[in-house]
């Protein structure tokens, strides 16, 4: 089998999910297609809403001392959290990332799904995990992640597709080719090109997952939706979870 890397999720974090999720799916025009009870065991809870089939996920903290809520104090909120790849073999990618001097940081085996999280201070700007799901190659078969019956909850009428990931970095070029090199990517012009969403690399005062590019239906009625919210709209882009969303 030729490999693959796809962008399987993107995780933001916040103080409570509320009301960052119901935002969310209420101004993209997304639905919630699972609550993940498994993450109580980190001291975090969770909402997923299927992107066509990229996942946005949210978890918040509920207790003190968890990774999630050290995360926002040091970043003040400001940031995505996690960015997750499915490939063939994440044990190999992890086994990759290792002899980069990038730490293994949590291992999930959860049959027939199995994950390798990289520690976030090696990664820099933001967590990597890679997965897969044994006998769902198809980028809409299974994932347990997301739950039982995560493809009844796509909605497109609103969000077509989540397009682009962005990454600030006061070295954006050394930022990109060192997730390349973890991703086994080749890092372009500061940008890294997978099958379903480009990861771009900008100049910024820290390292963080700065904002995610939507391609929606009607860019001025998600824009109206978000100031409805109470969200300060800029050109194309709106602040939410800790990300600029940016839409056309």
């Amino acid at each position: 089998m030729a490999p693959y890397m796809r962008l399987r999720q993107i995780c933001l974090v916040a103080p409570q999910l509320e009301p960052v999720i119901s935002d969310i799916a209420e101004i993209m025009g997304l639905s919630v297609c699972y609550r993940d009870g498994n993450v109580a065991k980190y001291g975090l809870e969770n909402a997923l809403l299927p992107v066509d089939t990229i996942l946005l996920e949210v978890v918040a903290p509920f207790k003190d001392g968890t990774t999630a809520g050290r995360f926002i104090e040091k970043t003040g909120g400001r940031g995505g959290y996690m960015a997750i790849f499915c490939c063939n073999d994440p044990d190999e990618r992890g086994r990759n990332a290792n002899a980069l001097g990038v730490r293994t940081a949590n291992v999930i085996d959860h049959a027939p799904y199995h994950g390798v999280q990289l520690h976030p201070r090696d990664c820099r700007a933001a967590f990597i995990e890679f997965n897969h799901t044994e006998g769902s190659d198809d980028i809409l078969g299974a994932y347990p992640p997301a739950g039982p019956d995560w493809q009844k909850f796509i909605r497109k009428d609103v969000t077509r597709a989540l397009t682009a990931v962005e990454m600030q970095s006061p070295d954006p070029q050394g930022l990109a080719e060192h997730w390349g090199r973890i991703l086994g990517v080749a890092a372009r012009d500061a940008e890294l090109k997978l099958p379903n969403a480009t990861f771009r690399f900008v100049s910024g005062a820290s390292e963080i997952m700065s904002a995610l590019d939507f391609r929606v239906s009607d860019a001025a009625r998600v824009l109206h939706a978000a100031r409805a919210k109470g969200h300060a709209v800029a050109g194309n882009e709106f602040l939410l979870g800790g990300v600029t969303f940016r839409v056309s």
